[in-house]
């Protein structure tokens, strides 16, 4: 319950708090992503009209996002997890 309200208390804050970020650096890494995706969208719009240009363009921009997006989920849990063994020795 204490979680609920603090996230609807600060709804800017919750969410990269939750994942180890300040706003500012998760906006950051929301937009990294946005550009990412819209250029993959692009990439594949073209694609669809002209099948001989950017191949595997697309696949390859999302690829890297995805891994990407597990490295952080990684680091985060792994930052948690040290968080919560740090909390027990005090």
């Amino acid at each position: 319950m204490a979680k609920l309200f603090t996230t609807l208390s600060n709804p800017f804050r919750g969410h990269p708090e939750s994942v180890g970020e300040t706003y500012l650096e998760h906006m950051l890494v929301a937009l990294r992503f946005c550009a990412g995706l819209s250029g993959a969208a692009v990439a594949a719009g073209i694609h669809a009209v002209f099948p001989f240009l950017f191949a595997r363009t697309a696949s390859t921009i999302i690829s890297g996002l995805h891994a990407s997006s597990r490295t952080r989920v990684a680091a985060s849990a792994q930052d948690a997890s040290t968080s919560q063994f740090r909390d027990a020795l005090d």
